[in-house]
């Protein structure tokens, strides 16, 4: 049995579209946020690492907490996954692919304690925040004011899952 190697496309495939923005431009934001797709993918699965293996006194809420956030990743995955389809991309967002593209820490494997994890996951939360502001700007360079709103929203839901993450480790002072 052959096996094939998934590389991220150089020049990606775009299907014909009535959508209004330019082709060249549709190209360009496919491959930014084909990038944020797959950073989204790995945010997601460092969410469900840190779920299953978190321990201590915190351990319910916490390991309640980590799902919750991988919840609402999955959804920033489908609207981003969806936002490329509609301008006439292919997702690429399978586990290869997207590893190919990381650029990001890989999540500490050998963490067990829940303040551990709550760094860990903050960590990974505030990276993958601090990109999708980068691709609001860019997508505003782009003239392309709808993939600016959904990481707008992106980056509303991402800030507000780091606030509940960190609320676990700040105090009063």
């Amino acid at each position: 049995m052959k096996t094939t190697t998934t590389k991220p496309t150089e020049s990606p495939k775009m299907y014909e579209t009535e959508n209004d923005i330019a082709p060249n431009r549709r190209v360009e934001l496919n491959v930014l946020m084909n990038q944020r797709l797959a950073d989204a993918v790995d945010l997601q699965s460092q969410m469900k690492q840190a779920h299953w293996n978190v321990k201590g006194p915190n351990f319910i809420g916490l390991h309640k907490l980590f799902d919750d956030v991988y919840e609402g990743v999955s959804e920033y995955v489908d609207l981003i996954a969806e936002r490329i389809v509609q301008l006439g991309g292919i997702a690429e967002g399978t586990a290869r692919v997207a590893a190919s593209r990381l650029r990001v820490e890989e999540y500490p494997l050998d963490v067990a304690d829940g303040a551990a994890h709550v760094e860990a996951v903050a960590k990974a939360l505030s990276t993958f925040g601090r990109d999708v502001r980068h691709t609001i700007a860019e997508a505003d360079d782009l003239d392309d004011a709808d993939t600016a709103d959904l990481f707008t929203e992106v980056s509303r839901g991402i800030d507000k899952w780091l606030w509940f993450v960190e609320a676990h480790s700040q105090a009063e002072k």
